[in-house]
């Protein structure tokens, strides 16, 4: 576990994604989960020395970060399309019914995920004053519909989601690449000039990260108007793309996976669009 500036905390041993604890007079607000329920615990227990754990803010509904909900008894916070989206999931998941080169895919069944729909939702903009903390949700379209995050002013602290990856390209089959590129823009202007960036999937991350994403995004916004209706040659763009990444080869179908299933998305959803 990592302690920042304002006794913010990061557990970054998890896989899948970044789990963030922000302690306040009153307690803890969770940022992000464990996926695994063992993992789940794990987190829970070694929070317990820095105070109780009062509410849970999930970034998007991505399965790698939502799933994991159902172990915490913790009222949880999202944005109001993420709760609609969840709310429409069957009880029972399997990961191997959809894969999208998520962590969540290795899961064969996991039941119980009605636990893990959101009690808070918002629109636009949220605040909750927890103790002497002043925690701000921001609704952030982009990576999905119901994007956020969670901005702690006082701190200079910014929870991100998936805005920006680093080490591997994110899923961008629910991408709205116009907004995802607004929140980029939003990060790199002089009023996030002294924050420190949280990645939900690589932690801290430079201010160099931000501009590299918006050249991917930009590429795939390239890449698929080239495609012409033709969806099985996202395959081939995935594989373009991924060049521009160091990826273990333990790693590397996965990640053309979770690409390739993205850019089809994508792709069906611009086109249809457009018919």
């Amino acid at each position: 576990m990592r302690k920042l500036r304002s006794g913010v905390l990061l557990a970054t041993k998890y896989q899948g994604v970044i789990a963030g604890a922000v302690p306040s007079s009153r307690g803890l607000l969770l940022v992000d989960c464990p996926l695994r329920t063992d993992d789940g615990r794990e987190w829970a227990a070694d929070l317990a020395s820095h105070g109780r754990s009062r509410y849970l803010a999930l970034l998007d509904h991505h399965p790698d970060r939502a799933l994991g909900a159902r172990v915490f008894e913790l009222p949880i916070v999202a944005h109001e399309a993420t709760l609609q989206t969840m709310r429409s999931w069957p009880d029972a998941f399997k990961g191997n019914a959809r894969p999208i080169g998520a962590e969540a895919d290795r899961l064969k069944r996991v039941t119980g995920v009605s636990k893990a729909v959101p009690d808070l939702s918002f629109s636009t903009e949220l605040t909750i004053y927890l103790g002497d903390r002043e925690v701000l949700f921001w609704h952030r379209p982009g990576p999905t519909a119901g994007s956020m995050w969670v901005v702690l002013p006082e701190a200079e602290i910014a929870f991100i989601g998936d805005t920006v990856t680093v080490s591997e390209p994110p899923y961008v089959g629910e991408a709205d690449l116009e907004s995802w590129l607004d929140s980029l823009d939003e990060l790199r202007s002089k009023a996030f000039s002294s924050f420190l960036l949280i990645s939900g999937r690589d932690g801290i991350i430079q201010r160099e990260a931000v501009t590299e994403m918006a050249r991917f995004l930009r590429k795939v916004q390239l890449r698929l108007k080239r495609l012409s209706g033709k969806p099985e040659s996202a395959s081939r763009v995935a594989r373009g793309l991924i060049r521009s990444y160091r990826i273990p080869s333990t790693r590397h179908d996965q990640v053309l996976l979770r690409l390739q299933s993205g850019l089809r998305g994508l792709h069906a959803r611009l086109h249809a669009s457009k018919a």
